[in-house]
């Protein structure tokens, strides 16, 4: 029986469809190919495989090759490696969400449309949601690490800038302040994990609590040491809380399929309320005790 031709708009959707399957191919081929779980780079390479067959059927109705995306290919790739395998395919597959590829409409003329969209939002959930990724079982860890670190340090530099308003002195006491709150995060959460039974991850529950908590450590004080003004360095360190929490929790809810709004609202109004009643109180401290520096 004689093909039809394809009307111009749906031939153009298989068009932009062969290049995000053909990319797609690649970018899961390579991923399969580098990393070293067995049973990861069996469900990527299941995933590449279903790309490729994708690809052909689209090829078969417009009838010319399509080359995949460079640009698509080194970013998710180097964005998997970075940032972990989980957060970059979600983070892709959330891309090809957005190609506003109609598979009920391209079904009205390729039949093989609509069992395509199935696989493309069941299937390839499915195995995503069956990959293993270690670090992402230590989420809680680094949540507790970030956030303590944003409220409790936040609060002390914001104390002391109106109570000591020397960007310097300010800064040695976030130091000190910050490297003893990771060690006692670490530390509590190691004892936490091991009496809970759990002996094999405390120590790596306590490794990834305590780097979080100095990664926003490092942001909160780096603008006391850049800047001569007190209350500028305590804007910028503001601003950076903001942007640390806004990246995280971006981060989670792509990889964990979690809200962001909620996440990313509750953990900026918490640091915030607590820097404004540090802030408070260092303004009373100084004024009490006629502290001057």
């Amino acid at each position: 029986m004689e093909r039809k031709p394809l009307s111009p708009k749906t031939r153009q959707q298989l068009i932009i469809a062969q290049r995000s399957e053909i990319t797609e191919h690649h970018i899961y081929s390579r991923l399969a190919n580098r990393i070293k779980e067995k049973g990861n780079a069996e469900i990527l390479q299941s995933i590449a495989d279903d790309e490729l067959r994708h690809y052909n059927i689209w090829m078969k109705y417009t009838g010319r090759e399509v080359a995949p995306s460079q640009w698509e290919i080194r970013k998710f790739y180097w964005i998997a490696r970075i940032f972990g395998i989980t957060f970059g395919i979600k983070l892709l597959e959330k891309s090809e969400e957005n190609a506003q590829i109609n598979y009920q409409e391209i079904g009205q003329e390729v039949p093989e449309a609509i069992q395509i969209g199935k696989e493309e939002n069941e299937h390839e959930n499915q195995l995503i949601g069956m990959l293993h990724e270690e670090k992402l079982e230590y989420i809680g860890s680094i949540v507790l690490g970030l956030n303590d670190a944003l409220v409790e340090i936040l609060g002390t530099l914001a104390g002391l800038t109106f109570a000591l308003q020397n960007t310097k002195l300010v800064a040695l006491a976030g130091i000190i302040a910050g490297i003893a709150g990771a060690l006692s995060m670490s530390s509590s959460e190691y004892l936490s994990n091991k009496s809970e039974g759990n002996a094999e991850g405390a120590i790596k529950s306590a490794f990834f609590t305590g780097i979080a908590y100095l990664v926003a450590v490092v942001f909160l004080v780096a603008p006391f040491l850049i800047f001569e003004s007190p209350f500028t360095a305590l804007a910028v360190a503001v601003f950076d809380s903001i942007m640390v929490v806004f990246f995280y929790s971006y981060y989670i809810s792509v990889a964990n399929d979690q809200p962001f709004r909620k996440r990313f609202t509750e953990m900026v109004v918490l640091s915030t309320v607590v820097g404004l009643i540090s802030f408070g109180l260092g303004y009373l401290v100084r004024i009490m005790f006629g502290i001057e520096v």
